[in-house]
């Protein structure tokens, strides 16, 4: 029985708002349901992004990732960034992460995206193993910088 990947719509938000969550704490962040809902909720209904979620063969959301239209100035093209991607533990290993990977990579490439971003925790090592596996390269051209404009501590 294989998990199955579609986009998601704002029907699917009460089964991604939990798992949205959990990769928010993964990040350190405080566990803030409201938070998670109003986040995913906005881009979905403003399209201002693609999430993608895998269920079991029971409906049961087990994983999603979460794409966001960009540019390059550099490569004058549509780029995209792979902002999140996440699997619940318990189905980890299980080829859930691979599927939604091989989705974000085909959903941006629909879209006219030349080229998919992402950033990883320098921890996340098995995320790391998965994304080299498929042929991604760590940049040793370019240091990423952040700054907080709220005061807040910035990923």
């Amino acid at each position: 029985m294989t998990p199955v990947v579609h986009p998601a719509a704002l029907g699917d938000i009460e089964q991604l708002v939990p798992l949205f969550d959990a990769y928010r704490q993964f990040y350190g962040q405080q566990s803030d349901l409201i938070v998670a809902r109003r986040f995913l909720s906005e881009r979905l209904s403003r399209h201002e992004s693609v999430v993608l979620i895998a269920e079991d063969p029971n409906g049961v959301a087990i994983g999603f990732a979460q794409v966001f239209p960009s540019f390059s100035s550099i490569l004058a093209a549509p780029i995209a960034i792979l902002h999140d991607l996440f699997v619940v533990p318990a189905v980890r290993r299980r080829g859930v992460g691979t599927m939604l990977l091989k989705e974000a990579m085909e959903s941006a490439r629909a879209a006219g995206a030349v080229r998919l971003e992402l950033a990883t925790a320098i921890t996340n090592e098995p995320a790391q193993r998965l994304y080299e596996k498929f042929g991604w390269k760590r940049d040793d051209e370019f240091y990423v910088y952040g700054v907080s404009l709220t005061g807040e501590r910035s990923l």
